[in-house]
């Protein structure tokens, strides 16, 4: 017996290899969007090895951390190359997953039978968040102790617990020594946690199969492929094919990537902000508090909201609100075809409106606030939730909703009848053009996309071709 089979007859890699990678057919019409799944892989292994390396020389200790830092920059024989891969890194990781799940929500990947892919996908993207913002306090920098002080107080609104909760986070009544002490063993133990949850998520994947730009399942053939009579007919095996084209990816992606290392590693203060560049200083607030771009279009979010009833409880509900209504697009969208490429055209235009929509609402959440700034956030978090309250009317075949649909309607239009209140009696200061502009579009956006059945016919939907194109 060889080493190989009595390795293997104990611990069956051969077998994973071969399941995962050798025989497991993906769909042959893969394009540019599918680089970003391994590329998400590679940025998570490269900001554990990169973490475990910083966690040698940082001291969690609220008088030594921004010094320590300082030390792994200066004095650390390549520190600086290290601190900045992992600053850089965390940036490009949510750059990668926001076009990861942009791909998904043009080609219908969270549809039946990916339902538990997506939330599987979901609660790692709520992972990542949790381990940035642990993260976020560790240089103990101005914008790193304000920062967090902000996002803590924020649990402060919530009724009954609030106070108790915040305080159980801190561990004190302030950000302290305590918090970050916590904080920094959170960061280092939920990555090992992310590993396990994107284990699932690829298990999850590789037992239903991949679904591709075309948005079908590939058909097995009467006579299989050309690598196995039992094989799909319209599949190829993920290796060698697609890993040499993800290599490739990987090879633009790290151009990328280190040219922002080596040239721009703060990027004009989106990936480091320049008050992080100072030591925490409890007495001096920064001029302007924000948290790191890949929070901000939730920030702009909960900034909106105006309090009500003596509370601030309405913004935290409505940021959490925002992350949360993405694990049900599963079952919000209602079209009869997955791929964005045979949806109707209102359904392609509502997407590309919810993307620009999230991107403006990211560079709101980066600048201080005023009236106008405000009222604009105000009116794209209404268009935010419009995108998916309303997904069951524009995407739908204008058969009877029911029960779930109409109320989903009512939600949306109360929505609507809050930012209308809102921008035409609770500001007075915001100009009266943009006041006229926001409601009319407000409320064009929700009957235009609401009213299915009704007056306005169903989004009509392209022939779905029986084999996968390309």
């Amino acid at each position: 017996m060889s080493f190989n089979e009595w390795f293997n007859d104990r611990l069956p890699v051969a077998q994973v290899v071969k399941d995962h990678l050798t025989e497991y057919y993906a769909p042959k019409n893969f394009n540019f969007w599918y680089f970003f799944g391994s590329l998400a892989m590679v940025v998570l292994v490269l900001q554990i090895v990169t973490g475990i390396i910083l966690a040698m020389n940082y001291k969690p200790d609220a008088d030594l951390a921004f010094a320590s830092v300082e030390y792994i920059m200066r004095d650390v024989w390549g520190g600086w190359f290290v601190r900045y891969m992992h600053s850089t890194g965390a940036s490009f990781f949510f750059i990668v997953i926001y076009l990861h799940m942009f791909r998904g929500l043009m080609y219908g990947s969270y549809k039946n039978p990916r339902e538990l892919i997506w939330i599987f996908g979901m609660i790692i993207y709520i992972a990542m968040m949790a381990t940035a913002f642990f993260g976020y306090l560790l240089p103990w920098g101005q914008m790193s102790y304000w920062g967090a002080q902000v996002i803590v107080n924020l649990f402060e609104t919530l009724p009954i617990i609030g106070g108790t909760l915040s305080e159980w986070i801190r561990g004190d009544y302030v950000i302290s020594d305590i918090t970050l002490n916590r904080f920094y063993a959170f960061h280092y133990l939920i990555p090992f946690i992310l590993v396990a949850l994107v284990y699932l998520h690829i298990l999850a994947l590789h037992q239903v199969g991949s679904n591709n730009p075309d948005g079908i399942e590939i058909k097995k053939g009467p006579k299989g492929n050309r690598w196995s009579k039992d094989a799909p007919a319209d599949g190829v095996p993920f290796h060698p094919y697609f890993t040499v084209k993800d290599v490739m990816g990987l090879v633009v992606f790290l151009g990328l990537f280190f040219a922002v290392v080596f040239f721009v590693p703060e990027l004009g203060g989106y990936f480091i902000e320049q008050p992080n560049f100072e030591p925490a200083n409890p007495l001096k607030t920064p001029d302007h508090i924000a948290p790191v771009w890949y929070f901000t279009p939730y920030y702009a979010i909960l900034r909106a909201v105006p309090s009500f009833a003596g509370t601030q409880v309405w913004g935290v509900l409505a940021m959490g609100a925002a992350i949360v209504v993405f694990f049900f697009l599963p079952w919000l969208d209602r079209s009869p075809v997955k791929s964005v490429r045979y949806k109707g055209p209102l359904t392609r235009i509502y997407l590309i409106i919810f993307a620009i929509t999230f991107l403006v609402l990211g560079w709101l959440g980066t600048l201080a606030p005023t009236v106008e700034y405000t009222a604009m956030a105000q009116f794209l978090t209404v268009v935010y939730f419009l995108f998916f309250l309303l997904m069951p009317c524009y995407s739908g075949t204008g058969d009877n909703l029911g029960f779930s649909g109409f109320l989903l309607f009512v939600v949306s239009l109360l929505l609507t009848l809050s930012g209308l209140y809102i921008w035409w009696v609770e500001t007075p200061d915001l100009a009266m053009s943009m006041k006229w502009i926001y409601s009319v579009t407000s409320v064009v956006l929700l009957f235009w996309f609401g009213f299915k059945p009704g007056w306005i016919k169903p989004d009509p939907v392209k022939p779905v071709p029986e084999r996968v194109t390309g």
